[in-house]
């Protein structure tokens, strides 16, 4: 992707798809890795974000129609419309947009950038007054658990905003990127994905508080460590009902939480994304201690209750992002005790690397690990366990040596992805054993992680050419 200033260029001195007379704006988003944390983001829990290496460019420039078009060649190759027009006037509501995005199912991928243009136009009507052109071009490898879609969303919003004279930087940026990915694309993620895309950087990881979006100082992992992660080869989706149903067990425990405690949960007016909240926990469920979930919640609540069982109950679902369906089991001590526990996990895996990072031990990142393996096997208690990511980890376990990989995990949303390893410069050769491992028995070449790279902020826009 380094060539992709050269390629807007090009673009604009000839007069393909841009205008050689006026000023082109381009930003750059990478996608995210979990070192730790992947599904605590909507219960409010923390989560310890990296970077990835990989990320998607746009390009926007401003046109003097009511056009706006989108073309994204990657799409090309997936079987989808990679060159897709529409008009300004189209952009009227919410209902609007999502019919635009529906209309064709070659060009459902354009789900992820209309919401851009349309909340642009709802927030900034002043500015957001003609069309515009967006060249998108990615390297960030489509449902491996990587935030494609975050990167996507970052990269044509900071763009966007930036050809139309706004400027868009931060939490406000990532929240409204969140906000599309919601609303308009009708993707169940939290706040993470997108947070991590615009402030996370490089050689770095980055804590936060999903409450909604309380960020601490970013860590650096201790001299000699790394971060590599590795493509299972199952693809992952937010939007599969493996996801969906932990996502909504969680919320059908919080409930009955809230309704022991008789406190009542109302909607966050306040709030930009729909939520919920109460006078406690303000709707955040990792917000209990493993003790007081432990002593107080864990033996009333069920093990599983159907769909149809939570239905006749007849109250509100307090998550309006997933739908219970009668015919899904839902696996509720579960789902809440994740929720609980690996909030608490990950708080203390960042003080470890914290503490390791000012005072090297190995045994400090032997117990990081060790957190990791937790983190990794509480996804299958949730149903988000995958085969073929319990075999990554596993061979992780096997060549770990004595100092070399400490601890492996499934990230994201599960159900498939990528697995997260940590380990020392030194493990390198025995991480590559895992990789070549993993190759011959699943016949699979997967796609391998290295390194970070800065985030959308702190990457900033270029400006190609002069404006007329």
């Amino acid at each position: 992707m380094s060539g992709f200033v050269e390629n807007v260029t090009g673009l604009r001195n000839s007069g393909e798809f841009l205008n050689g007379s006026r000023a082109v704006y381009v930003s750059r988003a990478p996608g995210r890795l979990d070192l730790m944390g992947g599904n605590v983001d909507y219960t409010g829990g923390m989560v310890f974000e990296s970077t990835i290496a990989e990320a998607t460019w746009a390009a926007a420039q401003c046109r003097d129609d009511q056009a706006v078009v989108f073309w994204n060649p990657q799409m090309k190759a997936e079987g989808w419309r990679e060159r897709v027009t529409f008009e300004l006037a189209q952009f009227s509501g919410e209902e609007a947009v999502r019919a635009l995005a529906a209309a064709d199912p070659a060009a459902g991928w354009t789900a992820y950038v209309l919401g851009a243009i349309y909340l642009l136009r709802l927030r900034y009507p002043e500015q957001v007054r003609t069309g515009v052109h967006i060249y998108i071009e990615s390297n960030v490898p489509l449902n491996k658990g990587v935030s494609s879609s975050a990167a996507v969303e970052v990269a044509v919003m900071k763009a966007a905003a930036a050809a139309y004279g706004i400027d868009m930087k931060g939490v406000e940026l990532a929240e409204a990127c969140q906000w599309v990915e919601n609303v308009l694309a009708g993707s169940a993620c939290g706040i993470m994905d997108q947070a991590a895309s615009v402030l996370g950087d490089e050689d770095c990881v980055l804590p936060m508080l999903c409450q909604p979006c309380l960020l601490q100082e970013p860590v650096h992992l201790p001299d000699g460590v790394r971060c590599w992660a590795i493509d299972s080869g199952v693809r992952h989706a937010v939007t599969g009902v493996e996801y969906e149903a932990a996502r909504a067990a969680a919320f059908v425990g919080y409930r009955m939480i809230c309704a022991w405690e008789g406190l009542a949960i109302t909607r966050d007016t306040a709030s930009a994304i729909p939520r919920f909240t109460d006078p406690r926990w303000r709707g955040y469920l990792s917000e209990l201690t493993p003790s007081e979930f432990r002593s107080r919640y864990e033996r009333r609540l069920p093990e599983q209750l159907t769909g149809a069982e939570i239905l006749a109950i007849g109250a509100e679902h307090p998550d309006p992002f997933t739908t219970i369906r009668a015919e899904v089991n839902y696996r509720v001590r579960d789902c809440v005790r994740y929720a609980v526990e690996e909030n608490h996990r990950i708080k203390l895996f960042i003080d470890l690397a914290r503490c390791a990072a000012l005072t090297p031990a190995v045994s400090l990142l032997h117990q990081m690990g060790e957190l990791m393996y937790q983190s990794h096997w509480s996804y299958s208690e949730t149903g988000l366990g995958c085969e073929a990511t319990d075999l990554l980890v596993e061979l992780v376990r096997k060549h770990a040596g004595e100092d070399m990989l400490f601890g492996a995990k499934i990230t994201g949303g599960g159900a498939g992805g990528t697995v997260a390893v940590l380990g020392s410069v030194h493990g390198a050769d025995a991480f590559e054993k895992v990789v070549a491992e993993y190759a011959r028995l699943r016949n699979f070449v997967p796609h391998v992680f290295r390194g970070s790279s800065q985030g959308a902020d702190r990457f900033g826009i270029r400006v190609v050419g002069e404006s007329a």
